[in-house]
């Protein structure tokens, strides 16, 4: 897959995400839409949805970089790739505080 991909799959699930977040935060949607009896939140999916934005832009970003990524350990990988960019000063160190918050959260 190559970086325009992987930046498709990042715009697709944050928009995925911020849907979700909506649907969770407006229970007329959930009743008057999708027939749900007893609104809930969905806020985990949320969460999942938002890391892996994060993921595939990290992964559009190394495939610019010359470095494929692919499994076992893939999200581990992505991950220490992407760090070394961060200590290398190439890229500012919030982007990996932000990167490392959603993959807790998302664990």
């Amino acid at each position: 897959m190559d970086s325009k991909l992987y930046t498709h799959r990042a715009e697709n699930e944050i928009k995925l995400a911020e849907i979700i977040f909506t649907i969770s935060d407006k229970t007329k949607i959930q009743t008057e839409v999708f027939a749900v009896n007893d609104p809930e939140t969905y806020y985990s999916a949320v969460i999942a949805h938002s890391y892996y934005s994060i993921f595939y832009s990290a992964k559009a970003y190394l495939e610019i970089k010359g470095i494929k990524i692919s499994a076992p350990k893939e999200h581990k990988k992505a991950f220490e790739e992407f760090k070394k960019f961060v200590d290398s000063g190439e890229l500012d160190v919030e982007l990996l505080k932000i990167y490392q918050e959603a993959l807790v959260r998302a664990e």
